[in-house]
């Protein structure tokens, strides 16, 4: 069977060095291609584009995987930027809603890595918290905790039990969007899975599984992009 091909949104950075070159650059950490391709699919990167474009890239692909990356601005779920909400990254937000909106229309399996899951969740008309303390203590450093399923739930189907995972993020899902549900909680109460309650192969996670051995969760967004 011919390997599915997963796209996977990217990073759109400025005077990024390497070698003698200091150049503006799409970047995705390794992490993400890398786990595509253990659970058995191509990897292609999407870096930002014209939102008109992205029914046209969903056209083209098996699966998406929205990576993850910095806070969504607050003005796309009705909420004004508080001090400790990071810069916003327009550009991004618009292709990767672009994205989001097209993946949905067209039925298109559908995984969101933690601001992806965020962004999934606004995009439904859900809103996030700002800033939760005591979350991504250390700069530029993944911690762990567990995560717990909801039995019967799509997640729950992947990894039925309590799980520790990669994890680094200060914001969370508040008001879930239309249409989803939560499908994993951390010990605090945060949601830490969403996921459609209308059928279809729609996932989000807050943690990093391309940061982790764990390859179920792509493996599932794989196997209905094979489908």
């Amino acid at each position: 069977m011919a390997r599915p091909l997963i796209g996977v949104s990217t990073y759109l950075e400025s005077a990024v060095r390497w070698g003698v070159w200091e150049l503006d650059a799409a970047l995705l950490p390794a992490g993400y291609p890398r786990l595509v391709q253990r659970a058995g699919g191509l990897a292609a990167m999407l870096p930002p584009d014209d939102p008109t474009h992205a029914a046209a890239a969903v056209a083209r692909l098996d699966g998406l995987v929205v990576a993850g990356g910095p806070d969504v601005e607050p003005v796309r779920y009705g909420a004004e930027r508080e001090p400790r909400t990071g810069p916003p990254a327009r550009a991004r937000d618009a292709w990767e809603l672009a994205l989001i909106e097209a993946a949905l229309a067209a039925g298109l399996p559908l995984l969101g890595i933690c601001r992806g899951m965020q962004l999934l969740n606004v995009a439904l008309g859900g809103t996030l918290v700002q800033h939760i303390d005591g979350h991504a203590e250390v700069v530029g450093a993944f911690g762990t905790h567990t995560v717990k399923p909801v039995p019967g739930s799509l997640y729950a189907g992947l990894v039925p039990e309590e799980a520790s995972v990669p994890t680094y993020h200060h914001q969370a899902v508040d008001r879930l969007g239309a249409g989803l549900v939560a499908s994993a909680y951390a010990g605090d109460g945060t949601v830490e899975a969403v996921e459609l309650d209308s059928g279809g192969w729609v996932l989000g996670v807050q943690w990093h599984p391309e940061m982790g051995r764990d390859v179920r969760v792509m493996g599932g967004l794989v196997r209905a992009a094979a489908d």
